[in-house]
């Protein structure tokens, strides 16, 4: 699909002379201090056909059992299209083992919808080989692509399709013997034998709105969970969702400039409204009927997590409030179960899905009743890992990897980092396995000390292949080299210590005052100041406009504990937004050259959202905005997101919060609008939908309040078209120095 932009100013077209007070026909000092700019033209376009210069890196590293071999994707550094590689741990050799060229030919075939939904929820934009699978064993992989099956042979690189001929194949899985692949074709579960190619169908009965082994859209957009299928450990039978959407309602995400294609549908639950119904079955590899396992799921309709255990299967799932969750085992392969765990929260719970882990009768497990997140063993002897760094306590982000001896999660005790820990399981202690300040991952390989140290620091970039802790070798990026280097300072400001960052222009000059612009995503789960390579690249190329760019991560971010975050429950602006008000005058404490006269913010999503309230609540502080792809009104966006933080929109019953719902919508003071506001939203947005920017949009014409409207035809949540994202940037840079250079 071909994605244009079409840039529409409300009251007048871009580039009409005297429509509005900010768009003057003469040159202005405005114009002359734009021509002092140091900032590189062609960064935007370069920045964006190099997908933010991280094409051609090494991705989805895997380490085959024994350590041996280590298996990644890569690309071009201006072409996603992805390969399978093998990087040898003995020789230091890397080699290509196949292509999507190879595997395909000229077969290519259009992305199912299930495909395409689910790479948006992945914010995936790779083309070619985009996952693989390695046997348990490690001698095959399994290549999904274009909706067919491909299994390479590791011992030879011999290449076979499995199913051929076949409707296309969605959530491919091994099996744990390797001796099948499960996928899901025409929305049933399908098993495939990988020796014969042979493919028998096991569910019956999908319809439009009934799905078997697929996950529905929350689980894929908000849990974490994008598979609908899992086998049990003997790979004799699956466990496989059924997802009946009948009642859910139905949205279109449509292409306008193109009016005579059709508008894509999906089932997308808005808060307070109706979910996918979900259960879980249990069938045999041979066929045959289902048998469904039991839990009470009125009472607990999210379904979490799915594993594995002895002979059955074991699930996590939530209450819609998503305050309470438990941990259900089934005594056989399926039926009724029984409770292994519960937990609860006043606020809402975090979903963890690198647990549980199970060892026996034991299991690890993640909780924040501590104040934040800790490790656990439960079960058997309970056992909780405390994390410290040099005497400061560490919050426990994910586990990586466990053996007999060791657990390896990973962690920080600085919100703007990531490190990796190993505990020794005997005596709880822990050691920090990265010492370079960054963001820092890793891949582990089962029975070897070989791992993978992925390593994101300001320095740059690198995929080190150790053994212990010993560089045995590197995995090649072919990325492009961007052309300059971001120079943010990292601070910290104001009574709760909140992580900041300032980045001035290369030509900065000390004593010369420069408008401010506010770099914001503002809401939860993700941290914005970070201290990675290419993080702030796009910052550094605003700053170098004559800019000063901050950023700032207030409460509702993760990393900081429990309390930090939860500051947010059932309104996720007013404390956040304080922070952001509150370092950005913190900042200029220690930096004079900022004028907070003259200042701008701008984010994406939640911080697309923010910008827009920043502008409408705090027009003294806040003296421009573009808010790219907003949430305008939390009752439009997602049940299993908007009420974990926000609880239910209803003025009645158990989490009513309809008054929360109100005071956090742009909408409801739409009219209060007296600063340039810029509107940015695709028009086939699935996600946040366009609706939400319309309604913003409509508000403002209502009440004659002058905006600013960019309409990105046929884009969804992603700007994915190079040009488009390139000439966004440019018009985002002219609004501001419209709006702030006056």
């Amino acid at each position: 699909m071909t994605r244009v932009s079409l840039l529409v100013s409300v009251f007048a077209l871009l580039g009409a002379c005297g429509a509005r007070q900010s768009v003057p026909c003469e040159p202005t000092v405005a114009d002359v201090r734009q021509s002092e700019s140091i900032a590189d033209p062609q960064f935007p376009a370069r920045y964006a056909e190099t997908g933010g210069f991280r094409f051609g890196t090494p991705r989805s590293v895997h380490i085959a059992r024994g350590g041996e071999h280590v298996y990644f994707l890569r690309g071009e550094a201006e072409n996603p299209q992805g390969s399978l590689f093998v990087f040898d741990v003995a020789t230091g050799e890397e080699r290509t083992l196949v292509t999507a060229d190879a595997l395909l030919g000229a077969n290519t075939a259009e992305l199912s919808v299930e495909e395409r939904a689910l790479r948006e929820r992945l914010r995936q934009s790779g083309t070619g080989i985009t996952s693989y699978q390695l046997s348990k064993d490690g001698n095959l992989a399994l290549i999904p692509i274009s909706g067919k099956l491909f299994v390479l042979d590791l011992t030879n690189g011999e290449s076979r399709e499995i199913g051929a001929g076949l409707p296309y194949a969605n959530g491919a899985v091994f099996s744990p013997d390797g001796r099948f692949v499960a996928c899901v074709r025409d929305r049933e579960v399908h098993v495939v034998n990988v020796a014969s190619g042979d493919d028998r169908q096991l569910t019956q009965g999908a319809n439009e709105t009934l799905s078997h082994g697929l996950a529905e859209f929350v689980a894929q957009e908000e849990m974490g969970r994008y598979g609908g299928i899992w086998w049990s450990a003997d790979s004799t039978h699956l466990a496989y969702q059924e997802t009946d959407e009948s009642n859910v309602d139905v949205l279109f995400a449509s292409n306008p400039i193109d009016p005579a294609t059709d508008p894509y549908a999906a089932r997308y639950p808005r808060a307070g409204t109706t979910n996918a119904a979900v259960r879980l079955g249990v069938i045999s590899v041979e066929g045959g009927d289902t048998e469904w396992i039991e839990w009470d799921s009125e009472a607990y309709p999210y379904l979490a997590t799915v594993r594995a255990r002895g002979e059955g299967f074991a699930i996590v799932v939530q209450d819609r409030l998503q305050q309470n969750e438990e941990i259900r085992a089934t005594s056989g392969r399926a039926g009724a179960t029984t409770l292994l765990h519960s937990e609860a929260d006043e606020a809402w719970l975090n979903i963890d899905q690198s647990v549980p882990v199970f060892e026996g009768d034991s299991f690890l497990w993640s909780s924040e009743r501590a104040g934040h997140f800790q490790l656990e063993l439960r079960g058997g002897s309970p056992q909780e890992f405390e994390l410290s760094d040099r005497g400061e306590a560490v919050v426990y982000e994910q586990l990586l990897h466990h053996t007999e001896e060791a657990l390896f999660v990973r962690g920080s005790a600085e919100p703007s980092e990531r490190h990796i820990f190993r505990i020794d399981r005997a005596s709880g202690e822990a050691s920090k396995l990265t010492s370079e300040s960054g963001w820092h991952n890793a891949e582990f390989a089962s029975g070897s000390d070989v791992w993978v140290h992925i390593s994101d620091s300001p320095a740059g970039r690198a995929w080190r292949v150790m053994r212990g802790n010993q560089q045995v070798g590197e995995l090649a990026s072919l990325a492009a080299d961007a052309p300059f280097a971001a120079a943010p300072t990292f601070l910290e400001v104001g009574e709760r210590s909140l992580r900041a960052m300032i980045v001035k222009p290369r030509n900065f000059e000390p004593g010369r005052t420069y408008p401010v612009i506010l770099s914001v995503y503002g809401g939860p789960g993700y941290v914005k100041v970070r201290r990675a390579f290419g993080a702030q690249l796009r910052e550094q190329w605003i700053a170098d406009h004559g800019y000063i760019v901050v950023s700032v991560d207030g409460r509702g971010t993760p990393g900081r504990g429990r309390a930090f975050e939860r500051a947010i429950y059932r309104d996720v602006i007013t404390a956040p937004m304080n922070d952001q008000i509150e370092g950005l005058r913190a900042i200029a404490a220690q930096v004079p050259e900022m004028d907070l006269d003259h200042v701008g913010i701008y984010g994406w999503s939640f911080g697309g959202y923010f910008s827009a309230m920043a502008v409408l609540r705090h027009p003294e502080v806040f003296h421009a905005g573009i808010a790219g792809a907003p949430v305008t009104d939390w009752r439009l966006y997602d049940t299993h997101y908007t009420e974990r933080f926000m609880a239910l929109p209803s003025s009645e019953g158990e989490g009513a919060n309809e008054e929360g719902y109100d005071s956090t919508s742009a909408l409801s003071i739409a009219e209060t609008l007296e600063r340039p506001l810029m509107l940015i939203h695709g028009t086939s947005d699935d996600n946040v939908y366009f609706a939400h920017t319309l309604a913003l949009h409509d508000a403002f014409v209502r009440a004659a309040r002058p905006h600013d409207l960019v309409l990105l035809a046929g884009s969804t949540h992603r700007v994915g078209d190079p040009q488009t994202a390139a000439a966004l940037q440019q018009r985002m840079m002219h609004f501001f120095e419209q709006a702030l250079r006056r």
